[in-house]
């Protein structure tokens, strides 16, 4: 009786072949699963997120560290608490010294001052200073010699009538005397863009009364500085000077010591406003319907708010004390902006002042992160240049790969 047949065993090379095309179909159903994820927009948006939220997070590097490295890591944390403590040390001494220079600096503010509203009139001397309306002149004066002598007259003046134009006079009319620099420091406001966003136009009629602005630094506690704006006697309030006072602080907070970046505003205090009858820009009526529950008559109410305008500059909100102390992030938000304002003005603008008024400071601003990216744009053709060598950049034999 003959054994019955077993069937044959698949060879070895088709049991393999098998294997792969499964993978490759495995392959083929994952790349075709993830073409279609990535084509989803809420796909790619969760994903986003998913990444974003990840970044930064502690890898688990320094607590898998041993504990005696652990151990060194807290000694660095102690030098390094040293070293915030001797960078404050070094700004309270910068401080000193922009009180021993406050003096000299005052004593060229008040020049400027003095110029602005009229009281001194400069000389040749303090005027020797180059301008591009000059080289205009200049250029003007040498068409005029260049001209027959018949011509000479009239080119002059034409130039005269020309400047009369551009002044915006009428040629007939003479010119009234202008005194000081009218509206100096209305106009950098309007400069500067950060200035400008407060500046309302019921507010420009007061500030062309601005005469000057000027930082006292203070030397006893609390430290910080007063920005003092100096205005003429007006229609709009009593007072000559108003005050914006800042207090600094220049130690590293105890709770949070590695925060330090440099002396803070930590507080900032105005001053009341006493508008004369009428003149108050800060505040605004506003007429109101209201309607009784019971009788269902309605009357109208006149009701005063808060107007937008830049003397509520003058009219912070309150900081509240002690670092532990809560801040809601709309007060937050207007303390910061508050805070950034007067830095700018005491750093910037009161140093800097006919720089702002010309525009030469906000040009020097906006070209400061483009001065090093100069030609990058340039197309650069190697055929046509001369000193173009391709061998220059090629390595000596000695350095190339074996």
């Amino acid at each position: 009786m003959s054994e019955p047949e077993n069937p044959p065993a698949a060879a070895p090379e088709e049991v393999e072949e098998e294997e792969d095309q499964a993978d490759e179909g495995d392959v083929g159903d994952s790349q075709a699963i993830e073409s279609q994820l990535m084509k989803n927009p809420g796909m790619l948006a969760a994903l986003q997120d998913r990444l974003n939220s990840i970044v930064g997070t502690p890898s688990g590097y320094i607590q898998s560290l041993p504990k005696e490295v652990k151990r060194r890591i807290k000694a660095l944390k102690k030098l390094q608490n040293e070293v915030i403590n001797v960078e404050a040390e070094f700004y309270k001494e910068v401080n000193a010294l922009e009180l021993k220079y406050a003096p000299k600096y005052s004593q060229l503010f008040d020049k400027r001052k003095d110029i602005l509203n009229a009281k001194v009139e400069p000389t040749d001397e303090e005027c020797d200073w180059p301008s591009d309306e000059e080289e205009e002149d200049e250029e003007k004066d040498e068409e005029a010699k260049l001209a027959p002598e018949s011509q000479q007259a009239d080119v002059k003046d034409k130039a005269k009538v020309e400047e009369t134009k551009e002044a915006g006079g009428d040629v007939e009319e003479k010119k009234e005397e202008v005194k000081g620099i009218p509206s100096f420091w209305l106009t950098i406001f309007k400069n500067v863009d950060m200035l400008s966003e407060m500046v309302q136009e019921h507010d420009e009629p007061i500030l062309t009364h601005l005469q000057d602005i000027q930082v006292v630094i203070h030397e006893t506690s609390p430290v910080g500085f007063t920005l003092e704006f100096h205005f003429e006697p007006n229609e709009f309030f009593t007072e000559t000077v108003l005050t914006k006072r800042y207090e600094m602080r220049y130690e590293p907070d105890p709770e949070e010591p590695f925060s330090y970046e440099g002396p803070e505003i930590i507080k900032c205090t105005g001053c009341t406003i006493n508008w004369n009858k009428g003149k108050n820009v800060t505040v605004k009526q506003i007429k109101k319907k209201q309607k009784h529950k019971g009788r269902g008559l309605t009357r109208t109410v006149t009701k005063q708010v808060q107007a937008d305008s830049f003397f509520n500059f003058f009219n912070p909100p309150e900081a509240p004390e002690g670092s532990e102390s809560e801040v809601d992030e709309e007060t937050e938000a207007l303390l910061g902006a508050d805070f950034e304002i007067g830095h700018f003005i005491r750093e910037r603008v009161v140093p800097r002042a006919v720089l702002f008024f010309t525009g030469e400071a906000i040009e020097n601003d906006d070209y400061d992160d483009e001065e090093n990216d100069e030609g990058d744009d340039e197309d650069y053709d190697e055929e046509n240049d001369p000193d173009f060598n391709p061998q220059a950049g090629s390595k000596p034999d000695e350095c190339k790969q074996q």
